[in-house]
């Protein structure tokens, strides 16, 4: 399926985080936008692989994505191998976005920042002819970075404040990430101790340097280009 935008994360919920609310505004707009999870993210503290399979699922069509597809690739074995770099070469190449997302390339998790290796690798590769040459070469997609646990240099954002209640739909999804339920076998981590509010008041942080309400923040490694400058 020829895709808009394919929005790349580690595991499923990590999109989510960093940037639900610019998913929903652009299938709101009639674009079609792809999720893809290296990982089952089977190495998750709570929850299972099956689990996050179906949450995965619920949120994709609450941001009424076109499509997600899981690579299965090793959660925490995530590594800048040629075998990986070709997983995610074809995933690109099947779909041809003209835009595509990965997490930022500094991040508290490790496998976050190899995600973002790994697609930047592979984002190179997709318009080498010679490369995979089993399928067909497409024209390089811009490539952006989006946000997860820390908030990096900030080249632009997105006013996501009429959106923003489909991303806490989505982000409602993934229950047992986010969500401690007394007398199951849940484990206290980061993400189940206030991580969604802390996100929300990094987005509405980031939206009142603009004067919005929310909004989500991305970074580039080349210029931003502009036909014309205007409010």
């Amino acid at each position: 399926m020829k895709l808009d935008i394919l929005v790349f994360g580690p595991h499923a919920d990590d999109a989510e985080i960093g940037m639900a609310g610019t998913i929903a505004k652009h299938t709101a707009a009639g674009l079609k936008v792809g999720l893809c999870d290296l990982t089952a993210a089977e190495m998750s503290s709570n929850g299972t692989a099956l689990i996050r399979k179906e949450e995965a699922a619920r949120a994709a069509a609450a941001l009424g994505a076109a499509s997600r597809t899981n690579l299965g690739l090793p959660d925490r074995g995530l590594r800048l191998t040629e075998d990986q770099i070709a997983a995610v070469t074809a995933e690109i190449r099947r779909s041809s976005p003209d835009i595509v997302f990965a997490p930022y390339w500094e991040d508290r998790h490790p496998d976050h920042v190899a995600c973002s290796r790994l697609v930047e690798e592979a984002v190179f590769n997709a318009k080498l002819r010679r490369y995979l040459p089993s399928l067909p070469a497409v024209p390089a997609p811009q490539l952006y970075f989006y946000f997860i646990n820390d908030l990096g240099r900030t080249d632009l954002v997105v006013d996501v404040s009429e959106t923003y209640g489909v991303k806490e739909s989505a982000l409602s999804c993934y229950l047992s990430q986010f969500q401690k339920t007394p007398g199951e076998d849940v484990v206290a981590t980061p993400l189940n101790d206030g991580y969604i509010e802390r996100v929300r008041s990094r987005d509405m942080l980031l939206g009142q340097r603009r004067g919005f309400p929310f909004a989500e923040g991305f970074a580039s490694k080349v210029p931003y280009a502009v036909d014309l400058f205007k409010r």
